[in-house]
């Protein structure tokens, strides 16, 4: 039952998600295989997540599944392994044998019915029977074969982890096949994984309107921070968060990553800051990813609005544009010339926008990428396939994919607009970019920080569907800070231009 506080309950999910991402993988695995002329046999076999203490203590950090593993079983304990029989379909699940003392500690042992019901698989067996059960579940003639995840996340450069158990050396392994297949059934997402990403962007929507409506010049960074994670966790059920929250204002608002350990959201904001709020919750391993820029004091100032409007911009087209078929990398270089136009609009630049653009002067005010998949990560792998390689200039260097957009992706549409020293003085100082600034004006902005608007994006099979839904234009953002409702009763906000009407 939803709360007074919320218009959300936790929604149950089920299991069937996890049961149609198996069969998705079943059936590419079989059309791969029968395209390389190989025979259709064989067991996927992916190990879950273990639990892990804080160092060399006996504290268990909060445990959260591999997302592969979670991705085609849903399991959500640790030490946990998966089989999938590539001819028939049928799933194992392979739970580890807990000692009797685990009852007095963590509760009660559940029995191997218990995970076959809740999963959905075929089949309980324990970790320590593996190596018979898969050999007596294989129907081939020679030895058998295991696909096994071994493949690099392009967005860490990390490698997915392949399965390991006592016995593996008695069976044939395949450490190529599973990743990129397996990756590239993750990028198009279900209608029933679109559910969990919808429930994820309406919580977090809510809790960033509530940050928006509480927010005080005089509060810390941290504060804003604890807000979220209050809603989405009291409200909304959820335990985890899809990545660490970005908290900043004033200047932090131009550090991209900021609210790491080295700079925790701790610092006291002030009136005529700017707040740049990036955060998303995390629903039964399914994330989103929200920004929102608004003014402390909840009034915008000039220069707040032209940034802010600029970023908009930038933001809204790119929505418009978007539908299968669409170059990311296009994607990336219209929101970049938006942007450029706002700021010559503003007279912090001056000259041809065609010539800034190519001298790369969009990645000196946006050095990040347009945004990214989204799914069980934040960063959802798929964004460079075999074949497609990342462009090297700066900025676009930064894309985490350069895909032509397909009908059901989900993909986060960020722009984003900084004054970052670090990028700014080389860039006057050079000779082929100097002649775009204006140093006067720009020289009011230097500690203005960062705008960026972040929402996360359905794409659909004749445009797209915006799944985030909180206040966007300055005046439906300023209404909210006064205590306005959102979404508005009547559809109605007084604007500085008369009326207006909220994003829906």
């Amino acid at each position: 039952m939803a709360s007074p506080c919320s218009s959300l309950s936790p929604p149950e999910v089920p299991m069937q998600l996890h049961v149609i991402n198996r069969e998705k993988l079943v059936k590419s695995l079989q059309q791969h295989l029968a395209d390389s002329g190989r025979p259709i046999q064989g067991l996927v076999l992916l190990q879950g997540g273990e639990e892990k203490t804080r160092y060399c203590t006996d504290h268990s950090e909060l445990f959260r599944q591999e997302s592969y593993f979670a991705y085609l079983f849903g399991v959500r304990e640790p030490g946990f392994y998966g089989a999938i029989d590539v001819a028939t379909g049928k799933s194992i699940l392979f739970a580890p044998r807990l000692p009797k003392e685990y009852a007095v500690w963590m509760g009660d042992i559940k029995p191997q019915s218990y995970f076959m019901e809740c999963y959905m698989v075929n089949l309980v067996s324990y970790v320590d029977e593996m190596e018979e059960v898969l050999v007596s579940q294989y129907d081939g003639e020679d030895k058998c074969v295991l696909y096994l995840l071994h493949g690099l996340n392009t967005d860490s450069g990390n490698f997915s982890k392949p399965a390991e158990f006592k016995g593996i050396e008695n069976f044939e392994t395949d450490l190529s096949t599973l990743h990129p297949i397996l990756t590239e059934c993750r990028v198009l997402k279900s209608k029933l994984e679109l559910d969990v990403i919808q429930y994820a962007n309406d919580i977090s929507s809510e809790a960033h309107v509530e940050v928006m409506r509480n927010t005080k010049v005089g509060m810390k960074e941290y504060q804003m921070e604890s807000l979220f994670l209050h809603h989405t966790y009291m409200y909304g059920g959820c335990r985890h968060c899809s990545y660490t929250c970005i908290c900043a204002t004033g200047e932090n608002s131009s550090v991209l990553h900021y609210g790491h350990a080295a700079a925790p959201n701790e610092r006291t904001f002030m009136d005529g800051d700017m707040a740049l709020l990036d955060m998303g919750a995390e629903y039964h391993f399914y994330g989103s990813d929200i920004t929102c820029s608004f003014p402390v004091n909840g009034k915008f100032t000039a220069d707040q609005r032209l940034i802010y409007n600029a970023v908009l911009d930038a933001h809204n087209s790119v929505i418009a544009a978007m539908r299968p078929g669409v170059s990311w990398l296009n994607m990336h270089k219209l929101a970049e010339k938006i942007i450029l136009d706002g700021l010559k609009k503003g007279n912090i630049i001056t000259g041809d926008i065609d010539d800034m653009m190519s001298q790369r002067l969009g990645a000196v005010f946006m050095p990040h990428g347009l945004g990214h998949l989204l799914g069980i990560d934040t960063h959802d792998p798929g964004g460079y396939p075999k074949g497609l390689e990342r462009p090297k200039e700066p900025g676009l260097k930064s894309l985490r994919t350069a895909r032509e957009l397909k009908e059901d992706m989900v993909i986060t549409v960020e722009p984003g607009c900084y004054f970052i020293s670090a990028l700014l003085i080389p860039a006057m100082e050079n000779s082929d970019t100097s002649k775009f600034f204006n140093p006067d004006t720009i020289r009011r902005f230097m500690v203005f920080g960062g705008v960026r608007i972040e929402s996360d994006v359905h794409v659909t099979s004749t445009g797209c569907k915006n799944m985030t839904n909180v206040p966007r234009e300055t005046w439906e953002i300023e209404a909210v800070m006064a205590g306005g409702k959102w979404p508005p009763e009547k559809g109605l906000y007084y604007s500085d231009n008369g009326f207006g009407n909220p994003h829906s």
